[in-house]
Order: structure tokens, then sequence, then C-alpha cells
């Protein structure tokens, strides 16, 4: 198995197109593991707490603004 350098060492050896398809198969990679993470910590009640906090309002106002939450560390 190659090193982290020896495969950015490669990287910046392919050429612009290559280089583009791998960022998106990448980035596709990516996004699939962080769905599979949410949907995991759905399941095992991680995000029950956030749920709260986001539904804590009455009617349609929140008291805990979305972006307050998505910038609290405890969920990054």
């Amino acid at each position: 198995m190659s090193t982290l350098v020896e495969i950015e060492e490669a990287i910046a050896k392919l050429p612009a197109e290559e280089f583009r398809v791998l960022l998106a198969r990448l980035k596709e990679r990516d996004a699939a593991a962080w769905d599979s993470q949410v949907e995991e910590d759905a399941q095992n009640g991680k995000l029950d707490n956030l749920y709260a906090r986001l539904t804590q309002g009455e009617g349609s106002e929140t008291k805990v603004s979305l972006d307050e939450v998505l910038d609290d560390p405890k969920f990054s």
C-alpha cells in the first residue's frame, strides 16, 4: 500500500481531466460515507438530542437556529 505522500505525488502527475474524474469519485465516496454515518447515527439515537434542540420552539419557530447547531463542534 502506498503512503499518503506517494498518493499525493501520483495525483500531482495526473492530467487535468483524470484529476477531475478522481476528484468527482472522491467527492461521491465522501458523500456516501457521510450519508451512511448520518443514517447510522439516526438509527442509534445519536441525533435525538439534536432533533429535540431543533424542534423545541413553539409552532414553526425554533429557539435554536440551524446554523448555530451546525457550527457546534459536538456535531462535527
